[in-house]
């Protein structure tokens, strides 16, 4: 009795083995939330194409293991919970984690600052760090008439006793940079004293005071203010490198394209030097209900983890010469289609957009586009067109925006009139042929990893690379066809048949009763 269910247990294991009824199931971390994904793939564009054909709040992340080679990465799409959710739980798996900050994404200011200690030796790298936010501070003010101090500055340490190494994180209030190009920009002119003459005088004195920020305009793109000021004593961010050469403290070469920017808690591959909160950091994250102040802390951390709603984009178009003097670029004229800037990453979406404001003899026209990766919305601002479904008119000043969401495949119209800031039109489907899931078809055998239950990234199963035949000759394809015995009696019946093609009844009902009888 017992032997026969322990047989039939086995069974029933082998039946499973070989038709298993599902894979993996990985369950939501709270009803709420979207069905999880969790894609891992060999090649960023192809975790790209991937994120922009869900219609979840995903992002892209790339990994780093220690049996890779170095520099070889692999490129992690999921939500920004369900990375938390297993980045505290595998800190082994994912210990080697980079943010990847989408091309022309609206992000945070942000600064990543190091110096080799052994060659700095008087160096007082808290100090200095102190003094860049006071100045970049001053310089918002300034430039684009934002109040902000350490208390919004996420500072964050990874040093060794060979390196001083921080990141700097600004979460400005209720503001965010088109891109991390036109920070780059806006860091670059902040710096050009130091990066071309190295003059000292004095910094400014004036401490930059908390004020009421809720004054801050709701989505409108500010260019910089042309002022003048007096050259600034920025002699504390040079530094020297290991062979002795005067260099900055300020990495000037992480506001690149797509660029990989390492996350908190992540350490460098082969190094055991996380990023933590440093000791002298003011910043406090604001915690909802349900999310933990460490789980806040790498919310505030993530340079593209900006919402669209409430945000002045701030942009930069001044780039310097080599002389040091600075140009602004010529804007286009009137006749151009896009008349603020280049046009966005989706130009089938601003084809449509400018169908939508040019209609009635109205030529209305894109002034400038944002790109908010965090929702996955693009923000057209509009000009020459002010039709407002709220109030049935045309409205007699003030413009209107155009949004696309990329995830839910529709479109909205909002407004800048200060009687209609709180509208929002109803949503209108996108056209087929200009949605990411119709131009998108991803293919599942780009997927190479997986991670199991244990957090073990390793390389999906039947994902081995098979060996190329032998090279034929071109137009010729190779021929094994013929050389087993089942070919051979095929090709003797055949001949038999050509032979004679008139075969009685009865010989082929018995050949039918052979093969059913077999």
């Amino acid at each position: 009795m017992w032997e026969a269910r322990v047989q039939k247990v086995e069974q029933l294991a082998q039946s499973f083995q070989k038709n298993p009824l599902t894979s993996g199931y990985k369950p939501r971390l709270w009803p709420c939330q979207p069905a999880s994904v969790w894609k891992i793939f060999p090649r960023q564009t192809l975790a790209f194409h991937f994120a922009k054909s869900c219609k979840e709040d995903v992002h892209v992340f790339a990994l780093e293991k220690e049996t890779s080679a170095p520099g070889q990465r692999m490129f992690l799409v999921t939500s920004y919970t369900e990375l938390w959710h297993y980045y505290r739980t595998y800190p082994q798996s994912l210990m080697h984690c980079y943010e990847v900050i989408p091309e022309e994404a609206v992000c945070k200011l942000y600064f990543d600052l190091e110096f080799h200690k052994p060659s700095n030796i008087k160096a007082d790298g808290k100090n200095m760090v102190s003094l860049l936010i006071q100045f970049v501070c001053v310089k918002l003010k300034d430039t684009y008439g934002i109040d902000c101090s350490a208390l919004n500055v996420l500072n964050l340490d990874s040093s060794t006793e060979d390196k001083f190494s921080r990141h700097l994180i600004f979460n400005l209030p209720n503001a965010a940079f088109k891109d991390n190009i036109h920070v780059g920009r806006f860091i670059h002119n902040i710096l050009e004293p130091i990066k071309t003459t190295g003059s000292i005088s004095s910094l400014p004195k004036d401490s930059v005071q908390e004020k009421d920020q809720s004054t801050i305009a709701d989505k409108t793109c500010e260019e910089p203010q042309t002022k003048r000021h007096k050259p600034e004593d920025l002699s504390f961010l040079l530094v020297k490198n290991k062979d002795g050469e005067d260099c900055l403290f300020v990495d000037l070469g992480v506001y690149t394209k797509n660029r990989n920017f390492r996350l908190y808690k992540s350490s460098k591959m082969g190094k055991n030097a996380a990023f933590t909160v440093a000791e002298d950091n003011s910043f406090s994250p604001k915690t909802e209900k349900g999310v933990s102040v460490e789980e806040a802390i790498f919310l505030a951390s993530l340079v593209c983890n900006i919402s669209f709603t409430g945000q002045k984009i701030l942009t930069f178009s001044q780039e310097t010469n080599p002389t040091g003097r600075s140009q602004r670029r010529p804007a286009p004229g009137k006749a151009s289609s896009l008349s603020g800037c280049s046009s966005s990453p989706h130009q089938e979406m601003d084809q449509f957009v400018l169908t939508l404001v040019q209609k009635d003899e109205i030529q209305g026209s894109i002034r400038r586009w944002n790109y908010f990766a965090a929702d996955q919305l693009l923000v057209y601002d509009i000009v020459h067109f002010r039709w407002c479904e709220n109030v049935a008119r045309f409205h007699k000043s003030n413009n209107i925006l155009i949004v696309v969401d990329l995830k839910e495949e529709v479109w909205y119209q909002k407004c800048h009139d200060p009687d209609c800031r709180n509208f929002r039109s109803s949503s209108y489907p996108l056209p087929q042929e200009i949605c990411i899931s119709y131009l998108i078809e991803l293919d599942e055998e780009d997927q190479m990893y997986l991670m199991d239950d244990s957090g073990n990234i390793e390389l999906s199963q039947g994902r081995t690379e098979q060996p190329r035949p032998s090279a034929e000759p071109l137009g010729k394809a190779p021929d094994n066809w013929g050389n087993t015995q089942d070919d051979l009696d095929y090709l003797e019946s055949l001949n038999a048949f050509e032979q004679n093609k008139e075969l009685p009844d009865e010989l082929l009902l018995e050949c039918m009763n052979d093969y059913d009888s077999q």
